[in-house]
């Protein structure tokens, strides 16, 4: 009988991790869930060391690396699964979700990952579209940025059957093949953070590999609760763009000028989130 595993990953966010743990411990569906401390300086570590029997396995990374990172760090320390489960910890989700995931993979033979449709501050999200090196320079012009977006975006008409085809899923929460992520080497580490989406739908793409979103069942997601944390908007804004110029160059293959033309629009816009964040401090002093 197939199995599922779990990986989550906490850093500095015990009480979150905890309420999600506590929430899904008990679930048939999951033979394994493996809790991923990255480095934490909060005595995450030490707290949810609680949760230890033969299903649950905490670990600490000697070092805060990045979400890819750590991700690796807990797919390496599962034990013997067919699909793993990549999920944020600031997740509500029922056992339901897992089951039709798990039946989404067995019966589709050219899937690799499917996810549900993320409910987020409100609204739906069920996957976009993978963007050209154009995407990507636009998104450093604030007039272009929103359009961008919103062309990536599909349409929510072509969700019409229960499993649709998309070429990126959102991270927060999905499904994947195990023996797909031994095949294309896990999550590639060399971003911090950001644009691991593209960076697996690209592998996936590579190898002729498929992602879905079943629309039949939801997940909520409490946007980035660690993240907001952790970093400050200035430093969440330079993680993001470092990860897109790692990805542009080599999962999108740009050439010379556009890299050039990438850099540029960067520091052009990193000025203006400066000025932004210095605005908005100036604002809230005066209140």
């Amino acid at each position: 009988m197939s199995k599922v595993g779990m990986v989550v990953l906490n850093y500095n966010d015990y009480k979150t991790t905890d309420k999600y743990i506590n929430s899904i411990k008990d679930f048939k569906a999951l033979s394994e869930i493996i809790i991923v401390d990255n480095n934490s300086t909060d005595g995450s570590y030490e707290k949810l060391k609680k949760y230890e029997n033969n299903k649950i396995k905490v670990i600490k990374t000697e070092k805060n690396r990045g979400y890819s990172y750590g991700n690796n760090v807990g797919i390496k320390a599962l034990s013997n699964v067919d699909y793993v489960i990549i999920s944020n910890p600031d997740i509500l989700v029922e056992e339901k979700v897992i089951t039709k995931l798990k039946k989404d993979l067995e019966k589709t033979e050219d899937a690799a990952i499917v996810a549900p449709v993320i409910k987020q501050l409100g609204e739906y999200k069920r996957g976009w579209r993978l963007p050209t090196i154009e995407d990507e320079i636009l998104l450093n012009i604030n007039y272009y940025r929103r359009r961008v977006v919103r062309n990536l975006e599909y349409n929510e008409a072509r969700f019409k059957t229960p499993l649709t085809r998309v070429d990126v899923v959102p991270g927060c929460f999905f499904m994947i093949k195990k023996g797909i992520l031994d095949l294309i080497g896990n999550f590639d580490e060399a971003t911090f953070l950001y644009y691991e989406e593209n960076i697996l739908a690209t592998k996936l793409k590579n190898i002729n590999k498929k992602s879905y979103i079943d629309s039949e069942v939801v997940v909520t997601h409490d946007l980035s609760v660690s993240v907001n944390k952790t970093f400050n908007s200035i430093k969440k804004y330079k993680l993001l763009k470092e990860s897109q110029k790692y990805y542009v160059k080599y999962y999108l293959k740009a050439r010379f000028f556009d890299m050039i033309l990438l850099g540029f629009t960067y520091r052009l816009s990193l000025v203006i989130a400066y000025i932004v964040n210095f605005i908005k401090k100036l604002r809230s002093k005066k209140k």
